[in-house]
């Protein structure tokens, strides 16, 4: 477990060191933090709940994951509305990702996860990040029933993903941001929208939305839940059908794919005994109210599923992709776990808006020609 952890806190002190300093100063405060200048720090449990749940918030406020969607899309984009507009998005986005959805989109991962992973059974090499791109191409390829290949799919919503969140992580904005995420935003709704036969919203906003949340997410998580399993020995609770169910949800606690939520109160509130007043930024981090901080992934003494779901935030505006992302991993894993890879070569993305792998290579350790 150890080595486990050291390696995948390398996404965070190597690809986005400011938020990784960032999260040290929280795990060394009280649940709920004014750290000055307008900012509350929101970690603990309870209270990064109560921050989502009933604190009034500003979703279109510059500096929030709102702001940044609104940025890209135009507006329009579930992240940042609120009440019957909200609700009207979200019923268009969970029909697609629904049981039935999640059921017509798997053939087409798994498809790229039996070519993708067969060198493995040859002996050779495997990189898991362009497979993870690719397969979150695909899904969104489906999802939006666009013409364009899952690899420049993917390319595109990474670099608007890039460009967008630079303005609501911590640290100074670069110049040319604003200029940089506009640019790419416009060649992403160009690639999902032209000519293209509408796909299940007919918002651009919320098309462009969809493609970064899943792109970004994907991409983020699928390589880190697989390093964790090769340095942590986890590979028999992947290969186990009762017990994989429960090492995904796990495994998303503890990479916590989006590990801050950046947001701001809309009135005056109180969390955990801190005065919050309206217009302050709240930095909501997932990764410690889900404690992946300090518990380890473990199929056989889970985290309960109240902790363990924060990673997808919580009340009416909780991730709408959670069941795909958990229907991905767990295909993703059982995949894997005949091979019981090994990590060879590991870079982080320094370029990434969510802290991941640039490069994961993996080696079979069984199930290959030689092997048998």
């Amino acid at each position: 477990m150890r080595a486990a952890r050291c390696r995948d806190r390398r996404v965070y002190t190597r690809s986005h060191p400011v938020l990784f300093a960032l999260l040290a100063v929280a795990r060394r405060r009280g649940a709920v933090t004014r750290l000055g200048g307008g900012t509350v720090l929101v970690h603990g449990g309870d209270a990064y709940r109560k921050a989502l749940t009933r604190v009034p918030l500003d979703r279109a406020a510059a500096g929030t994951t709102g702001g940044a969607v609104r940025e890209l899309s135009g507006g329009g984009a579930l992240f940042d509305q609120e009440g019957a507009g909200h609700r009207a998005a979200r019923r268009v986005v969970l029909d697609p990702l629904g049981a039935a959805g999640t059921e017509r989109l798997r053939p087409l991962w798994r498809e790229v996860l039996d070519r993708r992973l067969a060198p493995l059974g040859a002996g050779r090499v495997v990189d898991l990040v362009p497979l993870a791109r690719e397969l979150a191409g695909a899904t969104v390829r489906a999802l939006l029933e666009v013409d364009a290949g899952p690899e420049r799919i993917a390319g595109a919503a990474a670099r608007a993903a890039a460009t967008a969140v630079r303005g609501h992580l911590p640290g100074l904005r670069p110049p040319g941001s604003a200029r940089a995420a506009a640019g790419a935003a416009a060649r992403l709704a160009a690639l999902l929208a032209p000519d293209a036969p509408r796909g299940s919203d007919g918002e651009p906003g919320l098309r462009a939305m969809l493609a970064v949340a899943a792109v970004s997410t994907t991409v983020a998580a699928l390589p880190r839940a697989a390093a964790w399993c090769a340095d942590a020995a986890l590979w028999d609770q992947a290969a186990d059908d009762r017990l994989r169910p429960a090492l995904v949800g796990e495994l998303l606690r503890v990479t916590a794919p989006s590990p801050l939520l950046p947001r701001v109160a809309a009135a005056d509130a109180d969390l955990g005994g801190c005065p919050v007043r309206a217009g302050d930024r709240l930095v909501l981090v997932a990764r410690h109210a889900a404690r992946a901080h300090a518990d380890p992934p473990d199929a056989l003494c889970p985290a309960p599923p109240a902790v363990a779901r924060l990673v997808f935030g919580a009340g009416p505006h909780t991730c709408p992709g959670a069941r795909l992302a958990q229907a991905q991993l767990d295909d993703v894993l059982a995949a894997l776990a005949a091979y019981r890879p090994v990590v060879v070569r590991a870079r982080v993305d320094r370029r990434a808006a969510l802290p991941g792998w640039r490069t994961l290579t993996v080696r079979a350790t069984s199930g290959t020609e030689e092997g048998r």
